[in-house]
């Protein structure tokens, strides 16, 4: 009897670690089981953002099923991954495995913000893209003040239209608004500020805007800036669609008589000199043009419908030019 007592016990010592360990494993590997198959789950992370506060994040998108299993997991295992800063890409369904190789991949989003566009075009695009609300980015960009510690130049106080480097930017999904900003002026501080420096940086920047929306050939871009600084020499009106259509924050064609009617700081139809800043963001050729604007005498332009132009001194010749050009559409 003693001796059968014994083999019992000795059979338990040796069998419930071993069944504890079966279920321990179980547990864990039913922890770290693939969820159901689901909508992909778009995440952003920050730098510096530890892998314990990943794993939770993934277990509130519905992607992990424990993060507490999961961080085992790995422990156990031998893994402990970094997580850089950027916007990650997971669906339900996947394996620890898988999460992880994700977690390697950060998504790239090449997108093109265009020369001429202003800043509410920009915020639509961007949020159209995923990258952040529209809206955001727009209050953002009125507040420059915010942006002080950023850059090394410095920056208007009203609003950062004209200084946000239209280019082709890697702006992932849920980047936000900060950080599109902040690439847009970096870019603006290594390509645009070594050749604006010591000159009148905001000048520069509203004539380029309007030689951005205005000219589509860069040939052309020095003659337009030399004609709108012989108007300014002159004391004319500019008489710019364009700063009508930034007036009215759309871009459309203008019907008759629109130009006179809106009453705006920004219509050059209405006031005299310049508008009060930039109307868009200008590229490096139109900026290059109002820098070293090409001396001329002529004083009106009308597009062709190959988008190059006819100039003229006068304003009967620019009559004549108008006519030329409706003829060529037809």
């Amino acid at each position: 009897m003693k001796r059968k007592t014994l083999r019992i016990l000795i059979f338990a010592m040796v069998l419930l670690p071993l069944l504890a360990a079966l279920g321990g494993r179980l547990y864990l590997q039913n922890g770290i089981k693939p969820l159901p198959k689901g909508e992909p789950v778009t995440v952003r992370f920050d730098k510096g953002q530890g892998l314990g506060a990943v794993l939770e994040e993934l277990e509130k998108k519905g992607v992990l099923r424990s993060a507490e299993m999961a961080r085992l997991a790995l422990r156990l295992q031998g893994k402990s991954p970094t997580v850089g800063e950027g916007t990650y890409r997971f669906r339900p369904g996947m394996t620890l495995d898988e999460i992880l190789m994700s977690l390697k991949r950060p998504v790239a989003q090449p997108v093109r913000l265009p020369e001429g566009w202003w800043i509410a075009r920009t915020a639509r695009r961007l949020e159209e893209m995923g990258v952040c609300k529209a809206e955001e980015y727009i209050e953002l960009a009125n507040q420059p003040e915010k942006f002080a510690d950023v850059v090394d130049f410095p920056l208007p106080k009203d609003s950062l239209e004209g200084y946000l480097f239209p280019d082709t930017y890697d702006l992932p999904p849920l980047l936000g608004a900060r950080g599109t900003i902040v690439r847009q002026l970096k870019n603006f501080e290594r390509r645009v500020w070594p050749k604006v420096k010591g000159r009148d940086v905001h000048r520069i920047l509203t004539i380029a805007s309007m030689v951005e929306t205005e000219v589509k050939v860069d040939a052309e871009r020095p003659l337009v800036a030399g004609l709108i600084e012989e108007r300014l020499r002159r004391r004319m009106r500019l008489q710019i669609d364009a700063t009508v259509l930034y007036a009215l924050q759309e871009w459309k064609n203008l019907g008759p008589g629109v130009v006179n009617s809106v009453d705006h700081p920004y219509n050059t139809y209405r006031i005299s000199g310049l508008p009060p800043g930039p109307i868009g963001s200008p590229g490096l050729k139109s900026i290059e043009a109002a820098l070293k604007p090409t001396p001329t005498r002529k004083l009106f332009y009308v597009a062709k419908p190959d988008g190059t132009h006819f100039f003229s001194e006068t304003y009967d010749q620019h009559l004549v030019n108008i006519r030329r050009a409706r003829s060529m559409t037809r």
